[in-house]
């Protein structure tokens, strides 16, 4: 999840910090493709993506030698610079595929018309719901839910139950525990101000909010000070001494607790509200003007392919969206399955994300 999702925000391992293998191999893969892509018929293939993407040397490694293709991964900070760029180079792309538009951004992507229609291979296998764009000018390849997340030991000290809905974190025994990021610089923090949209409505978001803010609201800018510095029940945030129980961050939160934990955890130490949660989508599509169109066909394929999927959820904390790809036992035990999000029509969010962010300012932060 970059900084508009993940992702605006990180993907969640960028965002937690976490040291993850690069997925060119360190500095020897990228050396080793140097130049390639500028010989004719290159068998590089260049994947233009947030800084979150991630994948196991191995299974990278497993693609290229079935392909023959040679994978070059060009990280281009958050998911909404990255496909700035993209948009300027309408037409002369830096890549073959751009992968990490999400579903806050979707349509912004598609009316600029920087994709070229393509229905992958395996695309069948992917759950319904997630095929967002049925020209197939993108492939739905994760999907990862924001959500309110609680401190356990805090709640069951005070012997108070946990919010579980939106409806909850107005109430008076939730005053001033809440941190939430900025909607206008913080992907979780839009995607939070989306789910109020998706539950209450045009005529009763803002209302919703008069309430929050009422209630004790803190809004910080992004999610690395929400979550490692006020929130109380994250290993950062106790080392900080944080003093806000609730804070907006992912469903897949919990397990990385647990597995970054030291010692780690026989229970993860933070809950999900699964009432207060929005659905970001991510997709990756082959750009117009690509040079190796073949390959980044191959590329896309190799994306919903199961052995990817599968790896997924440990390299970036996201979820897999084909029918047949298995979370890591890590999730199934320490996360949760979030039955109902909210969500907003990609083509909604394009025409009103603007004037919701405004107005979202003018009457939280201001």
């Amino acid at each position: 999840m970059s900084t508009t999702k993940k992702i605006a925000g990180a993907a969640l391992a960028a965002a937690l910090g976490v040291t993850t293998l690069s997925a060119c191999g360190g500095g020897d893969a990228k050396d080793k493709t140097a130049g390639a892509s500028d010989a004719p018929k290159s068998k590089t293939v260049t994947l233009v993506s947030h800084d979150s993407f991630n994948v196991t040397e191995a299974v990278l490694k497993e693609f290229e030698q079935q392909s023959g293709y040679t994978v070059k991964v060009l990280k281009s900070g958050d998911a909404g610079a990255a496909l700035n760029q993209e948009i300027l180079t309408k037409g002369s792309p830096r890549g073959d595929v751009f992968f990490g538009v999400d579903n806050t951004l979707l349509s912004r992507a598609l009316d600029n018309g920087i994709f070229i229609p393509y229905e992958a291979k395996g695309l069948g296998g992917v759950k319904p719901e997630y095929v967002l764009d049925k020209e197939h000018r993108v492939t739905p390849v994760d999907s990862g839910d924001i959500c309110v997340n609680y401190d356990k030991a805090y709640f069951a000290d005070k012997k108070i139950a946990p919010p579980q809905t939106l409806d909850d974190l107005v109430k008076p025994e939730y005053k001033n525990l809440l941190v939430v990021e900025n909607a206008a610089t913080s992907s979780p923090g839009l995607g939070f101000m989306l789910a109020s949209v998706g539950k209450y409505g045009e005529e009763g978001w803002k209302d919703y909010w008069s309430k929050l803010k009422a209630n004790g609201v803190e809004v910080v800018d992004g999610w690395e000070q929400a979550y490692n510095e006020r929130f109380s029940g994250s290993a950062g945030g106790k080392k900080a001494k944080g003093d806000r129980p609730l804070v907006v961050s992912y469903a897949s939160s919990p397990p990385v607790e647990v597995l970054y934990g030291e010692p780690q955890p026989a229970e993860a130490p933070t809950g999900v509200s699964t009432g207060t949660c929005f659905r970001q989508i991510e997709f990756a599509g082959l750009l117009k003007g690509a040079k190796n169109e073949e390959g980044g066909k191959a590329l896309v394929d190799f994306l919903i392919s199961k052995k990817f999927q599968e790896d997924m959820p440990l390299q970036m904390f996201v979820n897999p969206v084909t029918k047949d790809a298995a979370l890591p036992e890590l999730f199934t035990q320490h996360g949760v399955v979030v039955e109902k999000p909210e969500n907003v029509a990609p083509e909604t969010i394009a025409k009103n994300r603007e004037q919701w962010v405004k107005a979202w300012t003018a009457l939280v932060v201001k």
